[in-house]
């Protein structure tokens, strides 16, 4: 009989409600796996009820105008408690249209910190008007970071809290919540200010997820080889000394992805379905994605795909010079979806005009094209300079699309280089982050695609099946978590 555990779980977005990248399925996913059968462990999720919130059904109001006194800033919410759907897991929503009802999740407006302050605030709130007991409350990211130090702190009195201990996720150490020490009137610490940062406190800045790795009982990342880096100056993005000194209780945990929705062979999104035994399927999902992208379909050419963030982070400066040559020597194709910064969007853009029947480019995020390039590419290009955990390249390969990355974060801990000669491994890798390493990957790739038929076709069939036999749901992520949990927990 496994001891459960109650947790309060706290995201700035939550999938289907909310999502802007990989923290919105994480935040979704975990929690429904830790509440499954054979668990049930008690999972509450707090999150804000922004203005462009989605699939907002069955809500009830469970409090109302609860009036938070923060020094500086004084804030009315409510709460709506609704369902993570497909399961029982609660999820409250905090109802402030002064601070969430904006169309962006995230923004750059002058009280960004007071939105996600709140959100903390507002969560151990909820917690003692429910009577709810947490013992582990799991933050998020620098928008819940302030949670370790609330605790520690300003909600120390409540014993209801007596054996609360905290984890916080680092889902990319990039995004800090950095501010003016001004916003510290506004944050409900100014009684508790010894306990931040002194040395920035004193150069006029709070770093929220700097606070938070300081206090929380235990740090996870999206992945094992990301633990590792973000303790280096290379990737800690100025946090790595801190990382260092707090290594005994940072652990690497992959991320999952959902398994039933990720399922080429009956994937609702896909005109033909297909499984790693019964491959005829993907081609037709080739032939129907090429002919909703304008370009011509030949068997032999090799797709690549991109679906992503169009943002630094991703690596696509890359791109810039290997692609062009690239369709000048080589009869391959290009799809790509997504949007973000603009240089990279022109640059797609340009290189479907210059290469019509090769390069097709969709600037925009859909999730039914998102399956259709995931099922009837052949290659998926992820070159990401750093990649905390990465979701796509475990979509590519559980569709039987061979991932290209560069070898980093989790692209590292899921893309095992493929060898010709034992048929074991499941994409392609590059070790430097240049263009000699891009074009090394995409040429190493292409040439074991060959003509794409006969002895190249089997052995490219091997390495698909590879791929698609790997498990990447949610069943061993969440045991790790459950030990990170009992570990800190009193008396679990």
């Amino acid at each position: 009989m496994r001891a459960t555990v109650n947790v309060l779980f706290v995201a700035s977005e939550v999938a289907p409600f909310a999502k802007v990248g990989g923290l919105g399925d994480v935040a979704s996913a975990l929690p429904k796996a830790l509440a499954a059968e054979g668990r049930g462990h008690d999972v509450r999720i707090v999150m804000p009820m922004y203005g462009r919130i989605t699939r907002l059904e069955h809500v009830t109001l469970i409090l109302r105008e609860v009036i938070l006194d923060l020094g500086g800033a004084r804030v009315a919410f409510s709460v709506y408690e609704g369902q993570l759907p497909g399961t029982k897991v609660p999820v409250y929503f905090v109802h402030c249209p002064r601070l969430y009802g904006r169309y962006a999740i995230y923004t750059e407006d002058h009280d960004e910190h007071l939105r996600f302050a709140v959100l903390a605030w507002a969560s151990l709130v909820i917690c003692q008007r429910l009577g709810f007991r947490p013992d582990i409350v799991h933050a998020n990211d620098w928008q819940t970071a302030l949670l370790p130090l609330l605790l520690r702190t300003v909600f120390a009195w409540d014993r209801l809290f007596a054996n609360t201990r905290t984890v916080l996720t680092l889902h990319n150490i990039g995004h800090q919540g950095a501010f003016d020490a001004k916003v510290l009137a506004d944050l409900g610490l100014a009684a508790a200010a010894h306990h931040l940062h002194q040395d920035q406190l004193r150069e006029g800045r709070i770093n929220f997820l700097l606070t938070g790795l300081l206090y929380a009982n235990a740090m996870t990342t999206v992945s094992p080889t990301y633990a590792r880096e973000v303790q280096s100056p290379e990737y800690g993005v100025g946090l790595d000394a801190f990382l260092r000194e707090r290594a005994g209780v940072l652990f690497g945990i992959l991320n999952g992805i959902d398994e039933a929705e990720w399922n080429p062979s009956d994937d609702p999104l896909l005109p033909f379905g297909y499984s790693a035994s019964a491959l005829e399927g993907k081609e037709l999902n080739k032939e129907a994605l090429l002919s909703a992208a304008g370009l011509p379909y030949v068997r032999e050419v090799p797709v690549l795909a991109v679906v992503s963030r169009l943002a630094w982070q991703k690596g696509f400066d890359l791109c810039f010079n290997v692609l062009p040559r690239l369709f000048e020597r080589r009869a391959v194709q290009l799809v790509v979806l997504g949007t973000g910064e603009a240089n990279y969007e022109d640059f797609f853009a340009s290189l479907a005009r210059r290469f019509p029947k090769q390069v097709s480019y969709l600037k925009k995020f859909s999730e039914p094209a998102a399956h259709l390039f995931e099922a009837g590419a052949d290659m998926f290009l992820m070159p990401s300079r750093y990649e905390p955990c990465g979701l796509n390249q475990m979509y590519s390969l559980r569709y039987g699309t061979v991932p290209i990355v560069h070898r980093t974060g989790g692209l590292a801990d899921t893309v095992a280089q493929f060898d010709k000669r034992s048929g074991r491994g499941n994409g392609f890798s590059f070790e430097n982050f240049d263009e000699t390493g891009l074009t090394w990957a995409l040429e190493t790739a292409l040439a074991t695609w060959g003509t794409g038929s006969g002895d190249d076709r089997a052995r490219w069939r091997r390495l698909q099946e590879n791929g698609m036999r790997a498990r990447f749901g949610w069943d061993e992520r969440v045991t790790a978590y459950e030990q990170v949990y009992r570990m800190v927990a009193p008396g679990r």
